[in-house]
């Protein structure tokens, strides 16, 4: 029984991949001016707001746009005004990038297997031909079976038969 191959047939044109490059290129020099590279250790100190959190100052600030006098003057409402809204796009931006990436991780996932389908079909037709001594054959398949020493933790080629 033959596996299923060509999962995904569809690929981009040269255009369109210089398209979604230069894109992306755009997008990073958009963001540039915003993008922070934080270490470790800055993560741990500044952390992530956890949803409890956000639910707080999601409250904070609908209090300071419906009542603002009860809004401490010690804080400065219009850097913390910009601030929300810039979370918001940013959090918005994010949602919708990590779709893309998945969208991304599930075509590259059917190309993988699409790749290592005939792979196989072609170690398996390596095994034949180099059982038969044509010329080049058995350096291919001594090249190939490398990967499918028995020791390994890659999945096992077709039976060989000579």
């Amino acid at each position: 029984m033959m596996g299923l191959t060509n999962l995904n047939s569809t690929h981009l044109s040269s255009a369109k991949v210089t398209a979604a490059q230069d894109a992306i290129a755009a997008l990073e020099n958009a963001l540039a001016e915003i993008t922070v590279n934080l270490s470790a250790q800055d993560r741990k100190n500044y952390g992530s707001i956890n949803e409890q959190n956000k639910l707080f100052v999601n409250k904070v600030y609908d209090y300071n746009q419906s009542q603002p006098k009860l809004s401490s003057p010690e804080v400065d409402w219009d850097e913390f005004n910009r601030d929300y809204s810039s979370r918001n796009n940013m959090e918005t931006m994010i949602s919708r990038l990590e779709s893309v990436i998945t969208r991304l991780n599930n075509a590259k996932t059917l190309h993988d297997y699409d790749n290592y389908q005939s792979g196989l079909v072609d170690y398996s037709f390596t095994t034949y031909k180099a059982g038969t001594s044509a010329p080049g054959f058995e350096d291919k398949y001594r090249d190939l079976k490398q990967f499918f020493m028995k020791n390994s933790t890659a999945a096992a080629p077709p039976e060989e038969k000579k």
